[in-house]
């Protein structure tokens, strides 16, 4: 196990991706911020307070998406899989999206938000934030916009993003094949 992030470097890298987000997006009055479920909600959360700390009086749009029956292997599966809430109440159309996920592994996951975000309208733009990017491990053409931290990782690691509301501390791991 190496440890990728502590808790106070997590909350610089946090604090570092909302400054981004707002030095390209101003105000937010033309965006909008979307949390993936199940795991990159923690860290869009933790985002949209943020964001919301440091400029009060923002317009700022925010939503959760699921993306469970969008996934390009739903109907591979042996088990049923059992869908997270989606909760967008507004339309996406002609706003500038910014999906939100912990790691950005193949870019499957992305892939399937991009089909998924089109039942909401049509967005002018998405951009995508990862707090980790393993980047030598993308199946499909897609890449971050904002990145918090980018690794090397092999095939059989694993990320590990922890938050102190789930796991009783902030931190960002990388596991071997058998660690859990």
């Amino acid at each position: 196990m190496k440890r990728i992030a502590s808790a106070h470097q997590l909350e610089l890298t946090i604090n570092r991706l909302c400054f981004e987000l707002l030095e390209r997006h101003g105000d937010f009055q033309q965006s909008a911020i979307i949390g993936l479920q199940p795991r990159g909600i923690r860290l869009s959360d933790r985002i949209y307070q943020r964001l919301l700390q440091v400029q009060p009086h923002l317009h700022l749009r925010y939503g959760r998406l699921d993306i469970t029956f969008y996934r390009d292997d739903f109907k591979q599966r042996k088990t049923s899989l059992i869908p997270n809430t989606t909760d967008i109440n507004f339309l996406v159309e002609g706003l500038r999206v910014v999906l939100i996920d912990d790691v950005l592994y193949t870019g499957r996951t992305i892939r399937s938000a991009l089909d998924a975000i089109l039942d909401f309208g049509r967005p002018a733009s998405v951009e995508v934030l990862v707090l980790i990017d393993r980047k030598f491990s993308r199946e499909l053409p897609i890449q971050a916009d904002y990145v918090g931290k980018r690794i090397d990782a092999i095939v059989s690691q694993k990320v590990k993003v922890c938050w102190k509301e789930l796991h009783g501390q902030d931190e960002v791991l990388l596991l071997d094949e058998n660690e859990t």
